[in-house]
Protein backbone atom coordinates (compact mmCIF):
# COMPACT_ATOMS: atom_id res chain seq x y z
CA UNK A 1 0.00 0.00 0.00
CA UNK A 2 2.92 2.48 0.46
CA UNK A 3 4.30 1.54 -2.67
CA UNK A 4 1.33 2.80 -4.12
CA UNK A 5 0.80 6.41 -2.51
CA UNK A 6 4.36 6.71 -3.30
CA UNK A 7 4.58 5.68 -7.20
CA UNK A 8 0.81 5.29 -8.56
CA UNK A 9 -1.58 7.96 -6.52
CA UNK A 10 0.17 11.21 -7.94
CA UNK A 11 0.52 9.97 -11.45
CA UNK A 12 -3.72 8.57 -11.05
CA UNK A 13 -4.67 12.21 -9.54
CA UNK A 14 -2.99 14.23 -12.73
CA UNK A 15 -4.26 12.12 -15.29
CA UNK A 16 -7.37 12.35 -13.94
CA UNK A 17 -7.40 16.36 -13.04
CA UNK A 18 -5.90 16.98 -16.50
CA UNK A 19 -8.41 14.64 -17.78
CA UNK A 20 -11.31 16.19 -16.71
CA UNK A 21 -10.33 19.68 -17.50
CA UNK A 22 -10.17 18.40 -20.73
CA UNK A 23 -13.70 16.60 -20.68
CA UNK A 24 -15.32 19.56 -19.68
CA UNK A 25 -14.28 22.08 -22.83
CA UNK A 26 -14.89 18.91 -25.23
CA UNK A 27 -18.47 18.68 -24.75
CA UNK A 28 -18.49 22.59 -26.09
CA UNK A 29 -15.97 21.58 -28.88
CA UNK A 30 -18.19 18.87 -29.96
CA UNK A 31 -21.43 20.53 -29.91
CA UNK A 32 -19.82 23.00 -32.01
CA UNK A 33 -17.98 20.74 -34.64
CA UNK A 34 -14.47 21.80 -33.76
CA UNK A 35 -13.16 18.28 -32.48
CA UNK A 36 -10.03 19.42 -34.76
CA UNK A 37 -9.64 22.50 -33.16
CA UNK A 38 -8.58 20.37 -30.17
CA UNK A 39 -6.27 18.55 -31.43
CA UNK A 40 -4.46 22.00 -33.32
CA UNK A 41 -4.54 23.91 -30.28
CA UNK A 42 -2.39 20.74 -27.81
CA UNK A 43 0.13 21.03 -30.96
CA UNK A 44 0.00 24.67 -30.82
CA UNK A 45 0.81 25.36 -27.61
CA UNK A 46 4.46 23.83 -28.24
CA UNK A 47 6.16 26.42 -29.82
CA UNK A 48 4.74 28.93 -27.18
CA UNK A 49 5.80 26.75 -23.95
CA UNK A 50 9.35 26.77 -25.42
CA UNK A 51 9.49 30.28 -26.16
CA UNK A 52 8.72 31.32 -22.99
CA UNK A 53 11.03 29.11 -21.01
CA UNK A 54 14.06 29.89 -23.24
CA UNK A 55 12.99 33.40 -22.90
CA UNK A 56 12.56 33.79 -19.20
CA UNK A 57 14.81 30.84 -17.66
CA UNK A 58 11.90 29.48 -15.92
CA UNK A 59 9.88 26.33 -16.55
CA UNK A 60 7.20 27.95 -13.66
CA UNK A 61 3.71 27.68 -14.34
CA UNK A 62 2.75 31.02 -14.77
CA UNK A 63 5.28 30.81 -17.62
CA UNK A 64 4.60 27.59 -19.60
CA UNK A 65 0.74 28.52 -19.22
CA UNK A 66 1.20 32.00 -20.28
CA UNK A 67 3.65 31.07 -23.53
CA UNK A 68 0.92 28.38 -24.17
CA UNK A 69 -2.06 30.91 -23.94
CA UNK A 70 -0.21 32.68 -26.36
CA UNK A 71 0.50 30.19 -28.78
CA UNK A 72 -3.09 29.47 -28.82
CA UNK A 73 -4.64 32.61 -29.70
CA UNK A 74 -1.79 32.89 -32.15
CA UNK A 75 -2.47 29.91 -33.97
CA UNK A 76 -6.38 30.52 -33.73
CA UNK A 77 -5.77 34.34 -35.46
CA UNK A 78 -3.72 32.61 -37.95
CA UNK A 79 -6.45 30.44 -38.76
CA UNK A 80 -9.36 33.00 -39.30
CA UNK A 81 -6.43 34.63 -41.62
CA UNK A 82 -6.00 32.02 -43.66
CA UNK A 83 -9.78 31.26 -43.71
CA UNK A 84 -11.07 34.95 -44.48
CA UNK A 85 -8.13 36.42 -46.69
CA UNK A 86 -6.27 33.24 -47.93
CA UNK A 87 -10.15 32.27 -49.21
CA UNK A 88 -8.28 28.68 -47.22
CA UNK A 89 -11.21 25.51 -46.38
CA UNK A 90 -11.49 25.73 -41.98
CA UNK A 91 -10.05 22.07 -42.08
CA UNK A 92 -7.45 22.57 -44.34
CA UNK A 93 -6.17 25.47 -42.17
CA UNK A 94 -5.95 23.70 -39.51
CA UNK A 95 -3.95 21.47 -40.63
CA UNK A 96 -1.99 23.94 -42.16
CA UNK A 97 -1.72 25.81 -38.82
CA UNK A 98 -1.24 22.99 -36.11
CA UNK A 99 1.30 20.59 -38.15
CA UNK A 100 3.24 24.19 -38.95
CA UNK A 101 3.36 25.25 -35.07
CA UNK A 102 4.17 21.56 -33.79
CA UNK A 103 6.90 21.29 -35.80
CA UNK A 104 8.22 24.35 -35.56
CA UNK A 105 7.85 23.63 -31.63
CA UNK A 106 9.52 20.86 -32.30
CA UNK A 107 12.96 22.26 -34.11
CA UNK A 108 12.74 24.60 -31.52
CA UNK A 109 13.34 22.22 -28.67
CA UNK A 110 16.58 20.65 -31.05
CA UNK A 111 17.69 24.05 -31.45
CA UNK A 112 17.47 25.66 -27.33
CA UNK A 113 19.31 22.54 -26.32
CA UNK A 114 15.84 21.87 -24.59
CA UNK A 115 15.27 18.47 -26.05
CA UNK A 116 18.15 17.41 -23.61
CA UNK A 117 16.07 18.19 -20.85
CA UNK A 118 12.90 17.59 -19.50
CA UNK A 119 11.11 18.73 -22.54
CA UNK A 120 12.65 16.32 -24.77
CA UNK A 121 10.05 14.75 -27.40
CA UNK A 122 8.57 12.09 -25.46
CA UNK A 123 7.69 14.71 -22.81
CA UNK A 124 5.25 16.42 -24.85
CA UNK A 125 4.01 13.71 -26.93
CA UNK A 126 3.02 11.24 -23.82
CA UNK A 127 4.39 13.14 -21.03
CA UNK A 128 6.49 11.96 -17.98
CA UNK A 129 2.96 10.36 -15.53
CA UNK A 130 5.73 7.57 -14.56
CA UNK A 131 8.05 10.71 -13.09
CA UNK A 132 5.36 11.85 -10.38
CA UNK A 133 6.70 9.92 -7.74
CA UNK A 134 5.64 11.19 -4.17
CA UNK A 135 9.00 10.94 -2.36
CA UNK A 136 7.85 12.02 0.70
CA UNK A 137 4.57 10.09 0.90
CA UNK A 138 5.95 7.93 3.88
CA UNK A 139 6.96 11.24 5.73
CA UNK A 140 3.18 12.58 5.22
CA UNK A 141 1.58 9.11 6.41
CA UNK A 142 0.42 10.00 9.64
CA UNK A 143 0.34 13.78 9.24
CA UNK A 144 -3.32 16.19 8.84
CA UNK A 145 -5.14 15.78 5.44
CA UNK A 146 -3.42 19.97 5.14
CA UNK A 147 0.10 18.60 5.54
CA UNK A 148 -0.33 16.07 3.04
CA UNK A 149 -1.53 18.04 0.89
CA UNK A 150 0.95 20.57 0.91
CA UNK A 151 3.66 17.66 0.39
CA UNK A 152 2.28 16.55 -2.93
CA UNK A 153 4.59 17.52 -6.23
CA UNK A 154 3.67 21.20 -7.13
CA UNK A 155 1.88 19.37 -10.91
CA UNK A 156 -1.09 18.50 -8.78
CA UNK A 157 -1.95 21.98 -7.56
CA UNK A 158 -1.33 23.19 -11.02
CA UNK A 159 -4.32 20.93 -12.66
CA UNK A 160 -6.08 21.66 -10.05
CA UNK A 161 -6.03 24.81 -10.46
CA UNK A 162 -6.56 25.12 -14.23
CA UNK A 163 -9.09 22.56 -14.02
CA UNK A 164 -10.73 25.88 -11.60
CA UNK A 165 -10.16 27.95 -14.12
CA UNK A 166 -11.71 26.41 -17.16
CA UNK A 167 -14.20 25.10 -15.13
CA UNK A 168 -15.15 29.07 -13.80
CA UNK A 169 -14.76 29.80 -18.05
CA UNK A 170 -18.24 27.23 -18.70
CA UNK A 171 -19.94 27.82 -16.06
CA UNK A 172 -19.87 31.76 -16.11
CA UNK A 173 -20.82 31.26 -19.96
CA UNK A 174 -22.82 27.98 -20.09
CA UNK A 175 -25.72 29.25 -21.21
CA UNK A 176 -24.20 31.23 -24.10
CA UNK A 177 -22.19 29.19 -25.38
CA UNK A 178 -24.71 26.56 -25.36
CA UNK A 179 -27.04 28.45 -27.74
CA UNK A 180 -24.40 29.27 -29.56
CA UNK A 181 -23.52 25.65 -30.00
CA UNK A 182 -27.50 24.50 -31.09
CA UNK A 183 -28.36 27.65 -32.50
CA UNK A 184 -25.63 29.69 -33.75
CA UNK A 185 -27.91 31.67 -36.36
CA UNK A 186 -30.87 32.73 -33.30
CA UNK A 187 -27.49 33.98 -31.27
CA UNK A 188 -26.05 36.18 -33.60
CA UNK A 189 -29.53 37.54 -33.79
CA UNK A 190 -30.24 37.96 -30.37
CA UNK A 191 -26.79 40.23 -30.16
CA UNK A 192 -24.63 38.23 -28.30
CA UNK A 193 -21.14 38.74 -28.59
CA UNK A 194 -19.94 36.00 -30.52
CA UNK A 195 -16.16 36.40 -30.78
CA UNK A 196 -15.87 37.16 -26.69
CA UNK A 197 -17.73 34.34 -26.21
CA UNK A 198 -15.35 31.72 -28.95
CA UNK A 199 -12.07 34.09 -26.89
CA UNK A 200 -13.36 32.25 -23.52
CA UNK A 201 -13.89 28.82 -25.05
CA UNK A 202 -10.19 29.22 -26.44
CA UNK A 203 -8.78 30.36 -23.11
CA UNK A 204 -10.59 27.40 -21.40
CA UNK A 205 -8.72 24.83 -24.29
CA UNK A 206 -5.77 26.29 -24.11
CA UNK A 207 -5.36 26.20 -20.36
CA UNK A 208 -6.72 22.50 -20.40
CA UNK A 209 -4.18 21.78 -23.36
CA UNK A 210 -1.03 23.64 -21.68
CA UNK A 211 -2.10 21.79 -18.22
CA UNK A 212 -2.22 18.43 -19.86
CA UNK A 213 0.55 19.44 -22.01
CA UNK A 214 3.00 19.21 -19.08
CA UNK A 215 2.30 16.07 -17.31
CA UNK A 216 0.25 14.11 -19.67
CA UNK A 217 1.44 15.12 -23.22
CA UNK A 218 -0.43 16.31 -26.25
CA UNK A 219 -1.81 12.47 -27.21
CA UNK A 220 -3.58 11.82 -23.84
CA UNK A 221 -5.24 15.71 -24.01
CA UNK A 222 -6.60 15.51 -27.64
CA UNK A 223 -8.06 11.76 -26.37
CA UNK A 224 -9.38 13.43 -23.25
CA UNK A 225 -10.85 16.06 -25.14
CA UNK A 226 -12.96 14.32 -28.01
CA UNK A 227 -13.39 11.12 -26.73
CA UNK A 228 -15.47 11.62 -23.76
CA UNK A 229 -17.62 14.45 -24.87
CA UNK A 230 -18.06 12.10 -27.81
CA UNK A 231 -19.07 9.10 -26.35
CA UNK A 232 -20.87 10.67 -23.92
CA UNK A 233 -23.16 12.99 -26.71
CA UNK A 234 -24.28 8.89 -27.77
CA UNK A 235 -25.79 8.43 -24.81
CA UNK A 236 -27.56 11.73 -24.36
CA UNK A 237 -28.87 14.65 -26.06
CA UNK A 238 -28.89 16.44 -23.20
CA UNK A 239 -26.25 19.28 -22.33
CA UNK A 240 -26.18 18.78 -18.82
CA UNK A 241 -26.41 14.53 -18.52
CA UNK A 242 -24.09 14.64 -21.58
CA UNK A 243 -21.30 16.72 -19.56
CA UNK A 244 -21.87 14.23 -16.47
CA UNK A 245 -21.59 11.52 -18.28
CA UNK A 246 -17.96 12.79 -20.04
CA UNK A 247 -16.49 13.46 -16.78
CA UNK A 248 -17.37 9.70 -15.46
CA UNK A 249 -16.50 8.39 -19.03
CA UNK A 250 -13.01 10.35 -18.45
CA UNK A 251 -12.35 8.92 -14.74
CA UNK A 252 -13.38 5.36 -15.75
CA UNK A 253 -10.92 5.44 -18.62
CA UNK A 254 -8.32 7.28 -16.57
CA UNK A 255 -8.61 4.22 -13.85
CA UNK A 256 -8.87 1.96 -16.29
CA UNK A 257 -6.14 2.52 -18.64
CA UNK A 258 -3.68 3.02 -15.71
CA UNK A 259 -4.77 -0.25 -14.12
CA UNK A 260 -3.99 -1.92 -18.12
CA UNK A 261 -0.44 0.03 -18.09
CA UNK A 262 0.27 -1.43 -14.66
CA UNK A 263 -1.01 -4.89 -14.76
CA UNK A 264 -1.12 -5.54 -18.36
CA UNK A 265 2.01 -6.70 -18.80
CA UNK A 266 2.33 -8.88 -16.04
CA UNK A 267 -0.46 -11.09 -17.53
CA UNK A 268 2.26 -11.88 -20.15
CA UNK A 269 4.96 -12.90 -18.43
CA UNK A 270 6.53 -9.21 -18.80
CA UNK A 271 8.55 -7.45 -16.51
CA UNK A 272 8.10 -3.98 -18.35
CA UNK A 273 5.07 -1.60 -17.62
CA UNK A 274 3.36 0.49 -20.95
CA UNK A 275 3.05 4.02 -21.00
CA UNK A 276 0.54 5.20 -19.08
CA UNK A 277 -0.46 8.14 -21.11
CA UNK A 278 -1.05 5.95 -24.50
CA UNK A 279 -2.71 3.11 -22.70
CA UNK A 280 -5.29 5.89 -21.28
CA UNK A 281 -5.92 7.29 -24.22
CA UNK A 282 -6.31 4.02 -26.02
CA UNK A 283 -8.59 3.53 -23.39
CA UNK A 284 -10.66 6.55 -24.16
CA UNK A 285 -10.60 5.77 -27.42
CA UNK A 286 -11.66 1.99 -27.35
CA UNK A 287 -14.66 3.20 -25.22
CA UNK A 288 -15.49 5.34 -28.13
CA UNK A 289 -15.77 2.98 -30.05
CA UNK A 290 -17.53 0.35 -28.75
CA UNK A 291 -20.16 2.53 -27.65
CA UNK A 292 -20.48 3.58 -31.45
CA UNK A 293 -20.91 -0.52 -32.25
CA UNK A 294 -23.53 -0.57 -29.81
CA UNK A 295 -25.82 1.97 -30.69
CA UNK A 296 -25.40 1.57 -34.43
CA UNK A 297 -26.55 -2.62 -33.59
CA UNK A 298 -29.39 -0.86 -31.33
Amino acid sequence: MANFWMVDFVPLLAATLAALACALVGNFLILTRRAMAADALSHAVVPGVVIAVVVTGSTASPVILGGGLAAAFAASGLVAFLTRAGRVEPGAALGIVFTSFFAFGILLLEWTGLARTAFDIHHVVTGHLEGLIWVTADDAAGASPLVMLGQLPKVVAELALVLVLVTAILVAFHKELALIAFDPVFARAAGLPIGALEAALLTATALACTAAFQSVGVVLAVAMIVCPAATARLLTTRLSRQIGLSLAIAFATVLIGYAAAVVGPALFGSALALNAAGTIGATAGLALALTAAVKARA
